[in-house]
């Protein structure tokens, strides 16, 4: 894939995540999503684990991490 590669749909996504394809894919910015991997899980922060130096996240973990997010929200209305 080229570097001009945007990540804006669920398709589009690789099956193992960097900072890159979830700021992209968010529309935040990456130094906010590895705000995110800094934070514990069960304060909001997004699964991740480490290839090297490099922090990774599953597919199937992102999606789980957004429908926490919008269980959380809702739950405070």
């Amino acid at each position: 894939m080229n570097q001009a590669q945007q990540y804006k749909t669920w398709e589009s996504l690789p099956d193992t995540l960097t900072a890159i394809h979830i700021a992209q894919f968010l529309g935040i910015s990456r130094k906010t999503v590895y705000e995110l991997f800094k934070l514990n899980v069960e304060h909001g922060g997004i699964p991740n684990f480490d290839i090297g130096s490099s922090k990774r996240v599953e597919k199937a973990d992102l999606a789980a991490w957004i429908h926490n997010q919008k269980q959380k929200k809702a739950q405070a209305m």
